[in-house]
């Protein structure tokens, strides 16, 4: 590194993300990718748009999008902001609401782009530890943070906290609480989603990727929604057209095919289902999930090296171990066939044991 990197940047670790293969053949079920292409008006439009529109800025404020979004969820254009990716919505909280030494909670294990975040801010890091079962912690009811933050549904373990136990985190918080929805379509039931709370509470944020239901994680589109003040003062920190004109593009096609999207997350549904049933009969502990991947553990085994056999069996997943996950694997949801050979080749590695 550089001597001019500052000290508290020096000490990072940062972000690192699941292994991306240079070379084909893997099965791969390790970034929590969509196995089923986005919508075909998705890649009309790119057509379309690619043809005719490259050489201009795209709008730079998004408005398009957000005013779709905003009719789809019964807000204003107002209370939506968008980004490139949910992720640099994240970041744009943080360098809102966060400087040195403000504190920032959120239950742990989790998402752990969240802590590079912060100390790039040098905030202070709260992680309060998740109950075995990863019910929301009651220590976090009463925190005074600047910033609270929960991915719900939760990653890496699946897991999923109630709205009516949100509301009662967004009335009991004194700062901005994030509520970071980026699996949340794949979530069982009816109304899991803590969007509709945003009317009632001004310091709550919801976001959505486009990465995962929508099948788009390479176009990089992120929602966020929140009291029309707080979208305010992320517009001033964000980027300049920081959705760049195709993703506007796509996003907005991916918005007008529901249908399609919902069909995709059916089918991972029902196979996250298949999944989950194979790995405990096979003695897997398996969190019930409702994103599309499973966090598995078995006693007595170490899963580091059946990570590595699946590796050496071109089979990526994603190898944990972490406080409250120690030793655990996580798996996207493929398709049907990715599923059964997955489960194949697990059971010909435990038969070998």
């Amino acid at each position: 590194m550089s001597r001019y990197l500052r000290k508290n940047i020096a000490a990072i670790a940062g972000y690192v993300p699941g292994e991306q293969p240079k070379n084909g053949g893997f099965i791969k079920l390790n970034t929590n990718e969509n196995p089923y292409p986005a919508s075909p008006r998705v890649l009309s439009a790119l057509r379309k748009a690619a043809a005719h529109s490259l050489r201009l800025y795209p709008e730079p404020l998004s408005d398009s999008l957000r005013s779709l979004a905003a009719a789809r969820y019964g807000l204003r254009s107002e209370n939506v902001i968008a980004g490139n990716g949910s992720d640099e919505l994240l970041s744009i909280l943080v360098r809102c609401f966060v400087g040195k030494g403000s504190r920032v909670v959120y239950p742990v294990p989790t998402y752990t782009l969240y802590d590079t975040l912060i100390s790039i801010q040098e905030g202070e890091k709260v992680g309060i530890d998740y109950p075995p079962d990863f019910s929301l912690p009651e220590a976090l009811f009463s925190q005074k943070a600047a910033l609270t933050f929960l991915c719900n549904p939760n990653s890496p373990s699946g897991t999923l906290v109630s709205v009516r136990e949100i509301e009662g985190l967004a009335r009991s918080v004194s700062g901005v609480l994030v509520i970071d929805e980026a699996y949340i379509d794949f979530a069982e039931g009816e109304g899991a989603s803590s969007l509709p709370l945003v009317k009632n509470f001004p310091n709550l944020v919801v976001l959505h990727s486009f990465s995962k239901s929508f099948s788009l994680a390479g176009m990089r589109i992120g929602l966020g929604f929140a009291d029309e003040e707080i979208i305010a003062d992320m517009m001033k920190v964000k980027d300049s057209y920081n959705v760049n004109r195709l993703s506007l593009v796509a996003g907005m096609a991916a918005l007008q095919d529901l249908p399609w999207m919902m069909r995709n997350v059916s089918r991972i549904q029902r196979s996250r289902g298949k999944l989950t049933r194979g790995l405990k009969k096979m003695g897997f502990q398996v969190y019930r999930s409702h994103a599309n991947f499973v966090m598995a553990r078995k006693e007595g085994q170490n899963l580091r090296g059946l990570y590595e056999e699946l590796k050496r069996r071109k089979i990526l997943v994603r190898y944990f171990d972490l406080p409250g996950l120690q030793d655990s694997l996580r798996i996207s949801v493929g398709t049907p066939q990715e599923i059964a050979t997955l489960l194949r080749e697990l059971e010909s590695i435990q038969t070998a044991l």
